[in-house]
């Protein structure tokens, strides 16, 4: 008796890969500048060429030793032999400065509903 022949599905290129997708939250990014920089106009990408970590990090993996502690310098950084923790602070360094260009838009709302007996009670920790 002769074995089945198996068939094989043929994708399309239509499917997308994981990668390639993009999730929504909703909500609306805006951001509040908290530097003078940022009022005046920068956008964050005069001492870093990206404000994405994983692009950062390919260009530190990308770089040698002393263009590591050449960029450290610029950003404001004692440059280090060792190049593990170099990194480590950069990545840091990095993360802070795009956290201070992220900052999100502080919304400040009195609630008219809370008694005063109850803003008594919580203005005592004050």
């Amino acid at each position: 008796m002769p074995a089945k022949k198996k068939t094989t599905k043929k994708t399309t290129g239509k499917t997308k890969k994981m990668e390639n997708l993009t999730q929504a939250h909703g909500k609306v990014e805006e951001f509040e500048p908290s530097t003078l920089e940022q009022i005046w106009g920068s956008d964050g990408l005069d001492t870093y060429t990206t404000l994405k970590e994983g692009e950062y990090l390919e260009q530190l993996n990308g770089m040698a030793k002393v263009d590591m502690q050449a960029h450290a310098t610029k950003v404001g950084l004692i440059p280090i032999d060792n190049m593990d923790i170099l990194k480590q602070r950069l990545v840091k360094q990095f993360k802070s400065h795009v956290a201070a260009y992220r900052r999100p838009v502080t919304l400040t709302k009195n609630d008219p509903k809370m008694t005063k007996e109850l803003r008594n009670i919580l203005g005592e920790g004050k």
